[in-house]
């Protein structure tokens, strides 16, 4: 998300660190640069006016002017100043009230909120621990019910079932009666969309409020559409009680506008962001995380929260036990360290929580891509075990079949099997010597993804 902001930003920045000292001058020529980087990313005028003002206001005192280093501090403010206007902290969602606790689900038509109702009871039963009945009271949009009883499915939440010819409030009222008759803690309510905003649309959305009070009534918007996502989000907050919002699709190619514009403007909360299409994409919402994603300064702390959520402990226990012991690190074990990264949202997802992933050039960026990771694991899963477990044992007949098998060339297997066999023995290597990071160390460059393998440090 926001690489568009973070590539301008980064590139401010990069001038500040060399500048020796600060003076109004150049004070006045990095928020020029910062105003123009804002506007290009859509962030919202009134916004990028206040942004600007109050970090001129505190680069031109004495602290910063006199400091050692002022263009560390100057970036510490731009940094300080972009958590101030998401939002200071991660807002959870309210759910100490008499269960079923209710949430309402508001959007625009296209913005993912169906598929988003799914995310956000899979984060509940996973993190909150909590039983969840979704249901749906768009009775406009085709088989809108169908999509959301597939998504609960897929997620093992309760469904409660409605039918297109059913009034929207006695839908959501009849849902809630279900779930206090199930002893069900939370309830989802999906509603209908438009295209855009209708009066029809508000008054019904209203009706359906009155008549069932939910604790949190979240609205779902596409950061894709920048300024619009804030001034949407602006008239669903008049119309309604709004309690925070959902940014969906912030790992496309957002010039991450939606996210500097919606706490500023609707004073509500952001509180997840949608991070892909599968239905364990969606992370609560850190601003002070963001920043720093933004700024090239990584994201370690999430990253550390997936490793914990994803990684299969044992697995790697077992992994770690059997190099100790002068054991091979064969292909069935390098393929479930690639199950591992895909689990963690891909190489791309990992990299790019990693401070200074910005700074890379795009020729080893474009190295880094979750496609290669497919298809290695497709060249794995076309050999025998023995051939997995034996991979210097493989003839050109062999590497035929992988080629075929996997869609890939006879040049793709060569490489990988290169690639693979240094790797391998680098490891036993380094399992006599000892030191895991002396390991990461000496791998460095020999990792499977590509031509430049993986980036310094």
């Amino acid at each position: 998300m926001s690489n568009f902001l973070s590539e301008r930003l980064n590139k401010v920045i990069k001038n500040l660190r060399g500048q020796g000292r600060l003076t109004e001058a150049n004070i006045e020529d990095t928020l020029r640069d910062i105003r123009i980087a804002l506007l290009e990313a859509d962030v919202a005028l009134p916004v990028a006016k206040t942004f600007l003002d109050d970090i001129k206001g505190k680069a031109v005192g004495k602290d910063v002017m006199e400091s050692l280093k002022p263009g560390e501090v100057l970036i510490k403010l731009v940094h300080d100043e972009l958590v101030l206007i998401m939002g200071d902290r991660n807002e959870t969602l309210s759910l100490n009230s008499q269960p079923p606790v209710i949430i309402l689900m508001a959007g625009l038509q296209g913005s993912g909120k169906t598929t988003t109702v799914a995310k956000l009871a899979r984060w509940l039963k996973e993190h909150q621990k909590k039983s969840v009945l979704v249901a749906s009271a768009d009775i406009y949009r085709p088989a809108a019910i169908e999509q959301l009883e597939t998504l609960a499915k897929s997620v093992d939440v309760e469904f409660f079932p409605s039918h297109a010819s059913e009034d929207p409030v006695a839908i959501a009222t009849a849902a809630v009666q279900a779930a206090k008759n199930k002893v069900i803690d939370v309830v989802i309510l999906d509603t209908a969309g438009r295209l855009h905003i209708d009066e029809a649309m508000m008054t019904e959305i209203k009706r359906i409020h009155a008549a069932i009070n939910p604790a949190e009534t979240l609205f779902v918007v596409d950061s894709m559409t920048g300024q619009d996502a804030a001034h949407t989000a602006k008239a669903f907050n008049d119309a309604l009680p709004l309690t925070g919002i959902i940014l969906t699709k912030t790992d496309g190619d957002a010039r991450g506008g939606a996210a500097l514009s919606i706490r500023h403007i609707t004073g509500k909360p952001i509180k997840f962001m949608g991070v892909g299409e599968k239905v364990d994409a969606l992370e609560p919402f850190y601003p002070d995380r963001l920043a720093s994603r933004i700024l090239g300064m990584g994201d370690i702390l999430t990253l550390v929260e997936e490793a914990e959520r994803n990684l299969d402990k044992s697995n790697a226990e077992k992994l770690v036990r059997k190099i100790k012991k002068g054991k091979s690190f064969n292909l069935n074990d390098f393929r479930d360290q690639l199950k591992q990264i895909h689990n963690m949202g891909g190489i791309m997802g990992i990299m790019s929580k990693l401070p200074g992933i910005n700074q890379l050039p795009s020729h080893v960026k474009d190295q880094l891509n979750d496609k290669k990771l497919v298809q290695i694991e497709a060249m794995i899963n076309s050999m025998t075990p023995r051939e997995r477990h034996f991979p210097d044992l493989i003839r050109n007949s062999q590497k035929r079949r992988i080629a075929g098998g996997s869609g890939t060339t006879i040049q793709a297997v060569n490489q990988l099997l290169k690639q693979f066999l240094q790797m391998q023995k680098m490891m036993k290597k380094m399992s006599k010597s000892g030191g895991m990071m002396k390991m990461m160390r000496a791998m460095q460059g020999k990792m499977p993804f590509g031509g430049e393998g993986m980036p310094p440090g």
